[in-house]
């Protein structure tokens, strides 16, 4: 009996019933708190402070969205975002490419010491960044810039995004670069020419990681810049609240007006991103 009570328990660890529970987990979690800004942005005050909680709105209103952009500049925190977004993005992925490609291919001393020494600039907290970031910006005069957030952003995803980089580098074959080259490419046209074309996923995959931390971040956004016309989007939407209110609606409205750009981007590129982290977890 114990012997099958003992292979029922393992049939049930290992089976469909506990991968459906975890995939639910994992679904409620991901989902229940978009879902309950996304439903507080269509609530009145009146029905979000209303007993007992309406978990569904029973009068959908898209007056909040109006009163989001109405109250502060909305559009400018959205434009000030994807721009220092793809700035940071487009020069990560620069320099990443360059240094992971290095770090695959050119018989580099102490290869690995570098390696190392990226995955441990990549575990610093950031508060711990603040002042030194803060002191060398000051000193370039380069606060209350886009420059100001776009350097730093670009910095704390390259160990990221390097490191990604390379496993992808790693699993192509150095023929293909020495044919290219033997046909009249140089190294950096073999490269972009043949390496990045069939690193795609990885590239955008990094792309992404790249663009969405820029997009989210809020110490260095809040720290660097006191320009009104060059807040982004984390730093504009705490404008909305007062000394003593917080409007709940408006900000969820804000809040998903800051979401749906970065769900398109992954939705258009879901195919490939998911074939980047999967590949990238293989190869790595």
């Amino acid at each position: 009996m114990s012997t099958q009570t003992a292979s029922g328990s393992m049939s049930f660890l290992s089976g469909k019933p506990l991968r459906f529970i975890a995939a639910g987990i994992l679904l409620i979690n991901g989902m229940f708190p978009a879902l309950w800004i996304l439903f507080t942005s269509l609530k009145s005050e009146a029905e979000l402070t209303a007993k007992p909680i309406t978990w569904i709105p029973h009068a959908p209103t898209l007056q909040n969205y109006m009163q989001a952009f109405s109250d502060q500049p909305l559009h400018v925190f959205l434009f000030n975002s994807f721009m220092v977004a793809l700035l940071s993005t487009a020069l990560t992925l620069l320099v990443s490419v360059l240094a992971a490609y290095a770090l695959a291919r050119l018989n580099l001393a102490y290869r690995g010491l570098i390696l190392s020494l990226i995955i441990a600039v990549s575990t610093f907290p950031l508060v711990t960044l603040l002042v030194p970031l803060f002191e060398i910006m000051r000193a370039l005069n380069l606060l209350n810039s886009w420059t100001a957030l776009v350097l730093p952003y670009t910095v704390l995803s390259l160990p990221v995004c390097t490191l990604m980089l390379v496993s992808f580098f790693e699993g192509i074959p150095r023929d293909l670069e020495n044919a290219a080259m033997i046909d009249g490419c140089t190294r950096m046209g073999a490269l972009f020419k043949i390496v990045v074309p069939l690193c795609a996923p990885g590239v955008f995959t990094a792309g992404i990681l790249a663009f969405v931390n820029a997009w989210d971040e809020f110490l260095l956004a809040l720290s660097f810049n006191s320009n009104p016309a060059l807040r982004t989007l984390p730093v504009g939407i705490q404008l909305y609240q007062g000394e003593f209110a917080f409007p709940w609606p408006v900000i969820s409205a804000a809040l998903v007006v800051g979401i749906v750009p970065v769900a398109i981007l992954i939705v258009i590129f879901q195919e490939r991103v998911v074939s980047g982290l999967t590949a990238g977890g293989i190869k790595g």
